[in-house]
């Protein structure tokens, strides 16, 4: 998990974001993009981190996310229910500590319903191409709702973590989607149904 936000760092030109959405199942990815960009500032190769991380669980399963919004220093168990079942924990084994680091940074925590999830996964899907698994999905659900609560500044640098791909959970979102569309084998077919998305 570490070396994901050393991954983040590298990508930017070698500095920290200013903000990071960051889906939580076990809240063990919160703490290490935290000490990465740590480690990082820490041996020089980053200036100073400043960086705000943002929990984003599903509403069916956010006892990290509840936690923060409640102000509690640690989260209640709950029993998962939603069709993101790739972070649905509800006893998660660092979530006392992922509560703490978002605390830390100034961020924040933020869950979704399920139908949110699902338009923040074809959201991605139809403005970047990218299809991702439901806690995919969940992030981009969550930052959107951040940016209208006013929680991200439209200059700032903000890197939502897109974890999984797709075809990891099609099943939980095959009755969501419209039917394919079967065309002739031909490059003029698909122009025409291309110009109709």
């Amino acid at each position: 998990s570490k070396t994901f936000g050393y991954e983040i760092a590298e990508q930017l030109g070698w500095k920290a974001p200013d903000n990071v959405i960051v889906p939580v199942a076990g809240s063990s990815l919160i703490t290490k993009i935290h000490k990465a960009f740590k480690e990082f500032e820490n041996l020089g190769l980053i200036g100073e981190v400043n960086t705000k991380i943002f929990a984003a669980q599903a509403s069916g399963c956010s006892p990290v996310t509840t936690a923060i919004k409640n102000g509690d220093i640690d989260f209640k168990p709950v029993k998962p229910n939603t069709i993101a079942k790739s972070i649905a924990i509800g006893n998660p084994a660092d979530g006392y500590y992922g509560i703490k680091v978002v605390k830390q940074t100034g961020g924040w925590g933020e869950d979704v319903s399920d139908e949110e999830l699902i338009e923040g996964m074809r959201l991605l899907a139809r403005t970047e191409g990218i299809f991702t698994e439901t806690a995919g999905g969940v992030t981009v659900a969550v930052t959107r709702k951040l940016v209208q609560q006013g929680k991200l500044g439209k200059d700032e640098v903000t890197v939502i973590s897109i974890t999984g791909q797709g075809l990891k959970t099609g099943e939980a979102v095959e009755n969501h989607l419209p039917d394919p569309v079967i065309i002739e084998p031909k490059l003029s077919r698909f122009e025409e149904i291309q110009k109709d998305l």
